[in-house]
């Protein structure tokens, strides 16, 4: 049995790490993508991950793969596509770490992710099902992690859902705003920036936001806060969990090693119903130490903590 099964995207975040003695930028070919990064970082805290995704066959889709390989996440249900390059994004950090991304993705691998080439087996043999909404930006992509969050909710796994907004991949934001909805009222887990809070809600009031979200029938609700840590609803219960001060490097990767250092907690439960509020600021806690590492290094999947770093 999976502990998580990431669904979604896996690509290249080509990230400046300077500029040559002729002033030229210099990139480094990262691993990157949003579940793919949720399933690394709750690999090297102890879960036992998988992925579902589609690469190219080309240079950049092999070392993808064998990138997860390399972090002991399973890739059986990874794809490769005959046609269809390896997605790249072209990832800006300014002088506080914050990042901007440029996605040459149309067409890609990723985006061509189909129905039909999700097993069911995988489907089943998982304990939580995540994906977040790049993967629902277009077709056939969009019904093919849709389909695999209904399927594995039917098979009796728990959905977890990061709806990442990425402006430039939405024609518009009205259309954003109603795709990145729509999945919500199978999700059971759900964590969301203090960005997309208000774009998804109205509202920047955490209490309020988060219960609009929390309507939806989700029984946990967390919105990260950056340096002040992360807030959450569960139930009739808010708190705030405060962040762990470090020296940024830059933030890219920080918030799937959030969710993903907590939902490697979280599944070391018999079920979320036996969930208690101790041991959900536990694990958020561990999940800020977990992010705090990532922050203070470059890089997404290679700043991602192990476990002895995030218990040291």
């Amino acid at each position: 049995m999976t502990d998580i099964l990431a669904v979604g995207e896996i690509l290249i975040d080509l990230t400046q790490t300077g500029v040559n003695e002729q002033n030229i930028p210099v990139f480094a070919a990262n691993p990157g993508g949003a579940p793919a990064n949720l399933a690394v970082a709750a690999s090297r805290l102890g879960a036992r991950t998988a992925f579902v995704g589609k690469v190219g066959r080309d240079s950049f889709g092999d070392f993808l793969r064998k990138t997860l390989v390399n972090n002991n996440v399973d890739v059986s249900g990874m794809v490769t596509d005959p046609i269809q390059h390896t997605t790249l994004a072209v990832v800006g950090v300014d002088g506080t770490g914050e990042r901007s991304f440029s996605f040459y993705r149309d067409p890609s691998a990723d985006v061509d992710l189909r129905e039909e080439e999700i097993s069911d087996e995988q489907l089943k043999d998982t304990r939580f099902l995540h994906f977040g909404s790049v993967s629902l930006t277009a077709e056939p992509a969009r019904s093919a992690t849709l389909h695999a969050a209904r399927r594995a909710k039917e098979l009796g796994a728990v959905i977890s859902y990061d709806p990442n907004y990425r402006a430039s991949l939405w024609p518009d934001e009205k259309t954003a705003i109603e795709r990145m909805l729509e999945p919500l009222p199978m999700v059971d887990v759900l964590k969301v920036s203090d960005e997309e809070l208000p774009l998804l809600t109205g509202t920047d009031d955490l209490e309020t936001g988060s219960a609009k979200l929390a309507a939806y029938g989700i029984r946990l609700v967390l919105v990260t806060l950056g340096p002040d840590g992360a807030f959450y609803r569960f139930g009739g219960d808010t708190g705030h969990m405060p962040g762990v001060k470090c020296v940024v490097g830059d933030t890219n990767g920080a918030g799937d090693t959030f969710f993903g250092a907590f939902l490697s907690r979280l599944v070391k439960l018999p079920s979320l119903d036996g969930l208690t509020v101790p041991e959900l600021e536990s694990s958020l806690a561990f999940a800020n130490r977990a992010a705090s590492v990532t922050t203070s290094r470059h890089g997404a999947m290679p700043a991602m903590p192990t476990l002895d770093e995030v218990l040291e």
